[in-house]
């Protein structure tokens, strides 16, 4: 009997998020969502209008607009109106926030593809270091609203993770190439690019992971959010 009580506690959350899936697709932020990932492919589908395709350099700025484009709906993905009545349930904050990664990873991953069939094959830059600068876009927008929603009792924080993400993106624009982000494939230095991108999605990816849990009771955070 031990066991089997064991058995239906760890069951217990797997059950609580399939009842949870439909509230939270209900409740996704659907307008930011649909709207970067229209600009974006609206964005894309201008490439093919030219007569001269873009070149490989071209297609990857544009392929880099678009990606923040796209982060930039999913700075909104953790907004939730309900947030004070979910915190009170039995599942947890990084359940819930999976849940909801869950959910719209599939059409994020969809919709990227289609973008990337969108641009010209003659201005399609590899596709691998492409798609990591995109992913580390996304973990940098999904980072935000993390520690936005850590830090505060806001049920609404996509907006100030997306003015934070957009003047991180400018500021990324003011840092020389050699040292920054914002190299091509042509420049000799297109490896150690790809290296601090790769940096970047790691980070991003760490802090979203180390600020999704609630704060402990006894730390100053958790008494100020209570």
């Amino acid at each position: 009997m031990r066991g089997v009580g064991q058995a239906e506690a760890r069951r217990t959350p797997a059950g609580l998020l399939r009842s949870l899936a439909p509230p939270v697709w209900r409740s996704l932020p659907w307008r930011p969502l649909t709207v970067a990932g229209g600009l974006g492919l609206l964005a894309a589908g201008t490439l093919r209008l030219p007569d001269h395709a873009p070149d490989v350099a071209a297609g990857l700025r544009a392929l880099r607009l678009i990606a923040l484009i796209g982060a930039l709906g999913l700075a909104f993905l953790l907004d939730d109106p309900a947030r004070n009545a979910t915190a009170a349930t039995p599942v947890g904050r990084p359940r819930r926030t999976l849940l909801r990664l869950v959910l719209v990873g599939p059409l994020t991953v969809a919709w990227w593809a289609a973008v990337l069939l969108l641009v010209p094959a003659a201005a399609r830059p590899a596709l691998g270091p492409a798609t990591v600068e995109a992913a580390a876009t996304a973990g940098a927008a999904l980072a935000l609203a993390v520690t936005a929603v850590r830090f505060t009792d806001s049920a609404a924080v996509g907006r100030g993770a997306a003015i934070r993400l957009g003047l991180l993106a400018a500021v990324t624009l003011m840092v020389p190439g050699r040292w920054g982000l914002t190299g091509t494939p042509q420049d000799p230095y297109w490896a150690a690019t790809q290296m601090r991108w790769a940096v970047v999605l790691g980070v991003t990816a760490a802090l979203g992971a180390l600020w999704t849990p609630e704060p402990l009771k006894g730390s100053r955070y958790g008494r100020r959010s209570r």
